[in-house]
């Protein structure tokens, strides 16, 4: 594998918006610093997890908030590119930096290799309402969802799919400057909540069913397809939990070869022509025994490095591979690893044994696991991540128990 990967082409982790401790972007310089690729990243300071990766060739400390005009954000781009010299693979770790990249390709093509993506399709992809339209029209099985106009659209979404309802923050970009629900996923629980929640009408929301948990199962697919929407890699997996709970990211999940699902992921990139990096999100509904698309997140996903073909190539390096003008190794993915987000998911487990009474199986499972931050050679991440999210913790804790917060009975 060493071999096969152009260590003259370095990397950019291209970043937008502030998310320091993502796991995702660790394991982008953990794949490609361990090749001898040269990996330069964006980061929100000098001390965020991926910043003191041993792996990264150099940080570029340049904090975004995403709410900057596209014009500056390119121009920040194409400066960096300059720095580094030569023209660099850039990996998006975030739907507007997969955004930014394909919109403004003619301009950034300079300095970057970039896919042949259509530079419409990452923010049609990427927004909740037009990702169901297009399923639609191709024939791609999803959640009935709406994106609700005003307050009357928003009770009449509510009685058509009934409660629980799940919301979405409808687009990139908004929901980093106006977001509608906090995280990416809230679910209330009847009509009184749901207007509580939103007083003055209907803000840039996806409103979508509910599929019962104890109907569904959770799907992710990880891939990188060629020109046309051709697959070079394509995994499938389970997730097996998340946090916040059934909504959230993914905190365990194991490889799991799934050729339906491999078939109907590869059949909608085919259609849309998708090229590029992709985390897929489905829902299993043993109702129907549908596998329903979530989400399409044009972007590398946090938990990738579950992931590997019997050649050893994850999806990062298969874009590297390919956008060098070399083959990418094919072979059947690796079935049975497992991928786990160590400080998220033990409250995730915390909060199973407490809705099921019992601990998770999978727990005894000696599986082969890739850690999202625990590394032999590469522990400092692991340490700087621990300090800062005992830190959150403890803010939010303090935020809570300060009397001001407490509601009047």
């Amino acid at each position: 594998m060493v071999a096969l990967l152009d260590n003259a082409v370095p990397v950019l982790l291209a970043r937008i918006g502030n998310y320091p401790q993502h796991h995702g972007s660790v394991g982008v310089v953990r794949t490609l610093g361990r090749l001898g690729v040269p990996v330069h990243a964006v980061v929100e300071d000098r001390f965020t997890p991926v910043a003191l990766s041993r792996h990264l060739t150099r940080r570029i400390v340049w904090p975004t908030t995403g709410t900057e005009e596209p014009e500056r954000l390119v121009e920040g781009l194409l400066s960096i590119g300059r720095e580094i010299g030569g023209r660099s693979v850039a990996v998006p770790t975030d739907d507007e930096a997969a955004i930014l990249l394909a919109e403004y390709a003619d301009r950034l093509k300079e300095f970057f290799l970039l896919p042949p993506v259509p530079a419409h399709l990452p923010r049609l992809l990427a927004c909740k309402a037009s990702l169901h339209r297009i399923c639609a029209e191709v024939g791609v099985p999803s959640p009935r969802s709406r994106a609700p106009r005003n307050r009357d659209e928003l009770v009449d979404a509510g009685r058509e799919f009934g409660y629980p309802l799940v919301l979405k923050n409808l687009e990139p970009f908004s929901r980093l400057r106006t977001p509608a629900v906090r995280g990416s996923t809230a679910m209330v629980r009847d009509e009184r909540e749901l207007l509580d929640r939103f007083p003055n009408g209907a803000p840039p929301v996806l409103v979508q069913e509910y599929i019962p948990r104890q109907q569904a199962e959770d799907w992710i697919t990880h891939l990188y397809c060629g020109p046309g929407g051709v697959p070079r890699v394509l995994f499938t997996g389970l997730k097996l939990r998340s946090w916040p709970p059934y909504a959230g990211v993914t905190t365990r999940a194991v490889a799991l070869r799934n050729p339906e699902l491999a078939e109907l992921a590869e059949r909608l990139c085919r259609c849309i022509g998708y090229s590029g990096v992709a985390d897929l999100d489905w829902r299993y509904d043993r109702r129907d025994g549908q596998y329903k698309l979530v989400d399409f997140n044009p972007r590398t996903g946090a938990q990738f490095r579950l992931f590997e073909n019997s050649n050893g190539v994850d999806v990062v390096r298969a874009m590297h591979l390919d956008l060098t003008g070399r083959a990418v190794p094919d072979g059947p993915q690796v079935e049975g690893r497992a991928f786990v987000a160590g400080q998220l998911d033990f409250p995730s487990v915390a909060a199973w044994l407490r809705e099921e009474r019992r601990l998770p199986s999978d727990i005894l499972h000696g599986r082969p696991t890739e850690r999202a931050w625990l590394c032999r050679d590469d522990p400092l991440p692991a340490v700087v991540e621990a300090i800062r999210f005992t830190g959150l913790v403890a803010r939010r804790l303090m935020r809570s128990a300060r009397p001001g917060r407490l509601k009047s009975p």
